[in-house]
């Protein structure tokens, strides 16, 4: 884009990126009002693979650190995780899902895609698998 040609907030990529995302996020809270997409993020990781280091599990879900342990505890704190240090090395923390976690989990899923679906309820099959191959490669 040259430096001559006018600049529109509404026709750039953060904005409208921005935008989606304030979307979704009203849908993910009027649909899933008890806990947080970060929390949701976290819980749904450890309900696919089970227990995992708190480290790992943060990368996994694309949270640093700081950010994994205080989801972690706020999950802890509604009964829905544990953790406990590892067997292997005392330096970690394992992390895993309570029983009412994994039952909170396995319905948040199916709330989860629910959510998605109202999210690009105004796209096509083939809109929706292109954007989503187009917002992999950002």
């Amino acid at each position: 884009m040259d430096c001559k040609t006018p600049y529109r907030l509404e026709d750039q990529i953060g904005f409208k990126l921005r935008l989606a995302n304030q979307k979704h996020l009203e849908i993910f809270n009027r649909m899933m009002p008890d806990i947080t997409p970060t929390q949701f993020a976290v819980m749904a990781k450890l309900h696919d693979l089970g227990t995992l280091s708190q480290n790992h599990l943060g990368r996994l879900v694309g949270m640093d650190a700081a950010t994994t342990k205080g989801v972690v505890d706020r999950l802890r704190k509604k009964g829905l995780a544990e953790s406990a240090p590892s067997t292997s090395d005392m330096r970690r923390l394992e992390i895993s899902l309570t029983d009412a976690g994994r039952a909170c989990a396995a319905r948040a899923v199916q709330t989860a895609r629910d959510i998605s679906a109202a999210t690009a309820q105004n796209l096509t099959a083939r809109e929706l698998e292109r954007l989503l191959a187009l917002l992999d490669k950002l």
